[in-house]
């Protein structure tokens, strides 16, 4: 709850999120081996992650890009850096004022890592925008169904 408010969007929540006592987390090594043609060659294609936040260390070469009004947009490592992506369930929580980031990789010709830990509710949580003034009221009503975060899932694959 600490990070949402950090965010500015806990004030007036009050104080249980769905699933906050048993979330779920992920962390996933993809090696994009070098490639000779990249030009010809996805790492991975378009997606958003389903989580809440999704933080992401990668070694010093190029390769994620995100989409920015319908264009793809390089995302140039920093050095002892890490990425921190919001995700599916983050833009649920604040009913749209974050937005999940829609991404992809590219391959390189020398060899690309990236480590992601992602976080998310339990399987069994029921995701929806939280119940706070500050993120549903008359002026925007709630924008998603709320449902379990394991069908949210399935929904999304």
């Amino acid at each position: 709850m600490r990070n949402i408010r950090r965010l500015g969007i806990g004030k007036g929540i009050d104080g249980k999120m769905s699933g906050s006592g048993s979330g779920c987390g992920y962390l996933l090594q993809i090696v994009y081996p070098a490639c000779p043609q990249p030009e010809l060659v996805m790492g991975l294609p378009p997606h958003s992650d389903f989580g809440l936040l999704t933080l992401l260390i990668q070694n010093e070469v190029g390769g994620l890009q995100i989409q920015r009004n319908g264009k793809w947009i390089n995302i140039n490592p920093i050095p002892n850096s890490i990425l921190v992506n919001t995700g599916d369930h983050l833009e649920i929580f604040t009913n749209g004022k974050y937005k999940s980031v829609l991404h992809r990789a590219a391959v390189n010709k020398v060899a690309r890592i990236s480590i992601g830990i992602a976080s998310g509710p339990a399987m069994n949580a029921t995701v929806g925008p939280a119940h706070s003034p500050l993120i549903q009221n008359e002026t925007f009503p709630p924008l998603y169904v709320p449902m379990k975060f394991s069908e949210y899932v399935e929904m999304a694959d």
